[in-house]
């Protein structure tokens, strides 16, 4: 492949890291980063909990503007990409600038994901948290005490449900599956952080779905109510495919992609939450959403092509949560077939057959460290070299 140009569609940390990426493996030719959003590329973890705090819109930046012009990248704002012409290998796009036609040689897709509209009855009363814009919307909101509910128990709400209690405000987390963050932790990690924010004083209504929300108050499955005066949706996300399935790319759970991150269409990858990658542990194709999968992904495909290899894509994920005081570390990836042993108060191993997969830490940052690095190497993990470093003398060592 003949490499002048590269259009990166997506402004989040996996699309601006490609563009890094790119430059930093030597690459002269012409960069185009296009983001839907206003401003510069910024932090989304944050915005669930220190910028919530704190209100510094600043802090999340990633990069100056002086970054782009020192770099030669070329960085469209309040862009939005309106199609992708394959055959004459461009990029649709209107923006300030007006409709333009952007050619290219390689095209990343790092469009990311959006929320996930379930079918409820009022969600025009409901608000989200995924952009800088909707977290100034709910920072504003909470300036005033509140009745809240929050609708998913996954990592986003929970995030929110703790920042929300500690500012003083009513919380109610509505989950319609039996645990928290079931799709992500172990059923021992669930029942920890359920504990934990009943103690902070957050309510947990479990097991049951929302079918309505009204200006004051939530409707569940059963009929009863939960009364509220703020709604956050936190009921998970869809990837942002759309535009790849235009363009006629394969679309399974996101932008299908080889082992090499590469599309369909072999001028195409795709990163981050909206590609969907064979895992080489364990032969099947998985999306992950997490900051960390789209950086390392960004990466790759900037040094593959770069250098014309064709390496394959194959770290270790790993992901966090802090809720209040505590940190929740995962290296690895369980998963609801996986055997769960509780090592010590705070460590879980989950374990495939006789292998450890994924490690679990609560507030313990160096038995995660070293779990990381043994999952990561290339031989099978044992239970015994997780108990080891999980030991008190090991960790206190750590």
């Amino acid at each position: 492949m003949t490499l002048a140009s590269v259009i990166i569609i997506g402004a989040g940390q996996g699309g601006l890291q490609a563009a890094i990426s790119l430059r930093q493996e030597g690459f002269s030719g012409a960069i185009t980063l296009i983001g839907a959003e206003p401003g510069l590329p910024y932090q989304r973890p944050p915005l669930s909990k220190a910028y919530l705090l704190e209100g510094k819109a600043e802090a999340l930046t990633l990069r100056p503007e002086s970054f782009f012009r020192t770099k030669d990248i070329t960085y469209l704002t309040e862009t939005r990409v309106e199609g992708i012409d394959r055959a004459a290998g461009q990029v649709i796009a209107y923006g300030p600038q007006g409709t333009m036609r952007l050619g290219y040689d390689a095209l990343v897709l790092a469009t990311g994901a959006r929320n996930l509209r379930p079918p409820i009855e009022g969600l025009e009363h409901a608000l989200d948290l995924r952009t800088l814009a909707d977290a100034a919307r709910l920072r504003a909101a909470l300036a005033t005490k509140r009745r809240i509910a929050v609708i998913g128990g996954g990592f986003i709400g929970l995030e929110f449900a703790a920042m929300a209690r500690k500012l003083g405000h009513g919380v109610s987390v509505i989950e319609a599956a039996p645990r928290l963050m079931a799709r992500a932790v172990s059923p021992a990690i669930s029942a920890h952080f359920a504990r934990l924010h009943q103690d902070w004083g957050t309510e947990l209504i479990l097991g049951h779905a929302a079918t309505r929300i009204a200006p004051d108050a939530v409707t569940l499955a059963n009929g009863g109510t939960v009364p509220a005066d703020l709604v956050l949706l936190a009921a998970g996300v869809r990837p942002n495919s759309d535009l790849a399935e235009a363009a006629g790319l394969v679309v399974e759970n996101g932008v299908r992609v080889d082992a090499t991150l590469r599309s369909s269409d072999p001028a195409i990858f795709a990163l981050g939450d909206c590609a969907c990658f064979l895992d080489p542990r364990t032969g099947a194709h998985i999306r992950l959403e997490s900051v960390q999968a789209a950086t390392d992904q960004a990466r790759l495909i900037a040094a593959n092509l770069v250098r014309g290899t064709s390496t394959a894509y194959g770290a270790l994920p790993w992901f966090w949560s802090d809720q209040a005081d505590i940190k929740l570390q995962i290296a690895g990836l369980g998963g609801n077939d996986c055997t769960d042993i509780l090592l010590q108060d705070g460590v879980v191993a989950r374990l495939r057959g006789p292998d450890v997969v994924a490690v679990e830490t609560l507030n313990k940052p160096g038995i995660h460290i070293r779990a990381r690095k043994l999952l990561a190497g290339n031989d099978p993990v044992a239970l015994d070299q997780i108990s080891a470093i999980a030991a008190p003398q090991a960790a206190g060592a750590a």
